[in-house]
């Protein structure tokens, strides 16, 4: 298990088969999956952990197991990964997490740490992140990211048109609280 960074109640990690478990208490679960319309089968759990493997190998980063530091459990998943948007490949900040651990701010601290990861060791000029227009938890942890609705897009997946929106923040932009 490689180890990429460290926030002050996280560690996150490259995912591994041994996973699989942990990532199934995410992926499948119906309320957490909310915005892909179902919960995961067996086998879409193992392309999803497959496909991720991969993009370790193939662009060096993915989506990354998220470990609670108190108590070494996977609690989720956070991590970049390049997306089409547009017509546009992006840099996107994604996140899913266990329902046990929402509004805890954890997607937040973890999301931070990814954005700052892409841009401090990646050299990325901007980030997105590309959210259901529908999955306003997730639209709350890209504004708290520092991000802001730069478009929409519509993703065909599961036999259905989805409405996103992109959310982008750049390396140099200074975000102030209100």
């Amino acid at each position: 298990m490689k180890a990429i960074l460290e926030t002050q109640r996280l560690s996150l990690r490259e995912m591994t088969k041994d996973d699989f478990p942990a990532l199934c208490k995410i992926l499948q679960d119906t309320e957490v999956m909310y915005a892909y319309e179902h919960a995961f089968s067996d086998e879409e759990v193992a392309e999803w952990l497959d496909k991720n493997l991969t993009r370790y190998e193939k662009d060096g980063f993915g989506l990354w197991a998220v470990v609670l530091k108190e108590t070494g459990e996977m609690i989720g998943q956070c991590g970049l990964t390049l997306q089409n948007a547009d017509d546009k490949e992006v840099l996107e900040v994604g996140y899913l997490f266990q329902k046990a651990f929402w509004h805890k701010g954890y997607a937040t601290e973890a999301a931070i740490a990814c954005k700052n990861y892409a841009f401090q060791v990646l050299g990325a000029k901007e980030v997105y992140s590309i959210i259901r227009d529908n999955n306003l938890a997730s639209q709350n942890v890209a504004k708290r990211n520092g991000m802001k609705v730069c478009g929409k897009i519509v993703k065909h997946y599961y036999n259905m048109d989805m409405p996103h929106l992109l959310f982008k923040t750049e390396k140099n932009c200074i975000t102030i609280d209100n």
